[in-house]
């Protein structure tokens, strides 16, 4: 009870960051293309989901924080995932709308013209219970460590903080459907630079220790698709014994930061103990706070925040890998 009664402070402020403007980096953005881009990246992770995507002509720009929706477009697609549990589709369609005084009233939003995102999946559906409270923190009809927590909470919010609102559709044994409305923008779209784009592959071997089944899933397929070897552990405990079996094999290691069996700051100085030249990234949920500054200041190498991008995740290891 004490954990999550921290997990729901530190959200409080998390979510408040988003409603006092938490955007970082505003670009005029190519919704359709965007989407294109990050469909095709969790595509390649996930072999037993078929991608389809369609965008309408003539599309407006959007001003958003790409990093905030790259967190977006994978919360959604892990959701759409954990539905699908013996694969199946995810349709994706980006188009322009105009929507009047009516429609978006309840929003508190302004009425014109927006574009529309709609993920759509064909997995288990939601009754109107689970439907109502979806964007919960922390709700989850998963047993526990199945679902990020954060997950869809941290999309409302960051929808929400771009001017914008989020509608939900669903039916049992049928599917489910998110639809994004963001306010169009009639700048031209700023180009994203190439060095952003750059996937850094490698061929270590990596530690993941991680108490979510869908982080230990997902991450170790991006990794091996860097071209890493991968072992993954369920937890803190079986971290430190799965380094101890391969002490001198294992080259980095990605440690969650808040686990049920073990936390993160305690795995990592039994690591540490373990191996003193232990290279080690931090990854949680919450942005950088004392507790994880306390850990990077005790000897971990660097530090992420989930859920993470294929490129960024690739950036982040071989910065520490290549200091040597």
């Amino acid at each position: 009870m004490e954990d999550y009664v921290h997990r729901g402070s530190e959200l409080t402020k998390q979510l408040l960051g988003f409603a006092r403007g938490g955007k970082y980096e505003v670009k005029s953005t190519d919704l359709g293309e965007f989407v294109r881009r990050s469909a095709e990246l969790f595509g390649r992770t996930k072999k037993e989901i078929r991608m389809h995507h369609k965008t309408s002509r003539d599309l407006l720009a959007v001003e958003v924080d790409r990093g905030q929706m790259e967190q977006v477009m994978l919360n959604l697609f892990v959701n759409a995932w954990q539905a699908m549990p013996v694969g199946g589709d995810i349709y994706l369609s980006v188009e322009n709308v105009d929507l009047d005084a009516e429609y978006v009233g309840p929003y508190g939003i302004s009425p014109g013209r927006f574009v529309r995102l709609t993920v759509t999946d064909t997995g288990t559906g939601m009754d109107a219970a689970t439907r109502e409270r979806i964007f919960e923190p922390f709700f989850s009809t998963k047993e526990r460590g199945r679902g990020t927590g954060l997950g869809l909470a941290s999309v409302y919010g960051i929808i929400k903080n771009h001017g914008g609102f989020i509608l939900v559709e669903s039916e049992v044994e049928v599917g489910t459907s998110f639809m994004i409305f963001l306010p169009a923008s009639e700048k031209s779209v700023e180009a994203e630079r190439t060095a952003t784009e750059v996937v850094q592959t490698g061929r270590e071997t990596i530690l993941l220790i991680d108490d979510e089944e869908m982080i230990t899933q997902v991450g170790a397929q991006m990794l091996e698709s860097l071209g890493y070897t991968v072992l993954t552990a369920r937890g803190g405990k079986q971290g430190i014994e799965i380094y101890q079996e391969n002490k001198g094999s294992i080259d980095f290691v990605i440690l969650d930061m808040i686990m049920p069996d073990m936390g993160g700051s305690e795995t990592f100085d039994a690591l540490f103990r373990l191996d003193p030249d232990i290279k080690v990234l931090l990854s949680s949920g919450y942005s950088l706070d004392a507790q994880a500054k306390d850990i990077l200041a005790r000897g971990c190498m660097g530090f992420i925040q989930k859920p993470f991008t294929m490129a960024i995740l690739s950036r982040r290891i071989r910065e520490i890998l290549d200091k040597g």
